[in-house]
């Protein structure tokens, strides 16, 4: 039962960060920001302000803030490539089936390729999350899941 309960708690950590990898992704598309290459520094930005907000959440120790930035920005900065990655594939994915002739291979190929990136992202994202798991407490890891759990239907601010 304990295990469970950790497991749930670390889900929730990790769709916090999730929601928040999403969140920058989403917003920065809504905007149109980031539809060429992405400024790391513009990426930096955005990301000290969520982890703010994030810092005030769970009431985090300047020490655990110290902790904290490091790896969530190292993280971002390692799936970035992974990002162009991910939009030469929805390129190729475009051209192959809008050739004359439909190439299943290629796309077979592609399909492999784009599944191979998701399982780096993931291990990456996996990673971070493990990382920052024990820079918090039980508590402050609590806070999280809970606030996970509350947005469940969408993330939203209200």
């Amino acid at each position: 039962m304990q295990s469970r309960r950790r497991f749930f708690k670390f889900a929730g950590l990790g769709a916090l960060f999730a929601a928040l990898a999403s969140g920058i992704a989403w917003k920065a598309h809504a905007h149109g920001r980031f539809s060429g290459p992405i400024d790391p520094a513009r990426i930096d930005e955005h990301l000290d302000r969520m982890l703010k907000h994030l810092y005030v959440e769970i009431d985090a120790t300047p020490e655990q803030q110290a902790k904290l930035a490091p790896i969530v920005k190292q993280a971002a900065r390692d799936l970035l490539p992974l990002r162009e990655k991910w939009q030469a594939g929805r390129r190729r994915a475009v051209e192959i089936l809008s050739a004359a002739a439909i190439d299943r291979q290629a796309l077979e190929s592609l399909r492999a390729e784009q599944m191979q990136l998701a399982e780096t992202a993931s291990q990456r994202l996996t990673q971070a999350l493990a990382d920052a798991a024990e820079a918090l407490t039980v508590e402050q890891r609590r806070t999280l899941a809970e606030r996970v759990e509350r947005h469940r239907g969408g993330w939203h601010r209200g």
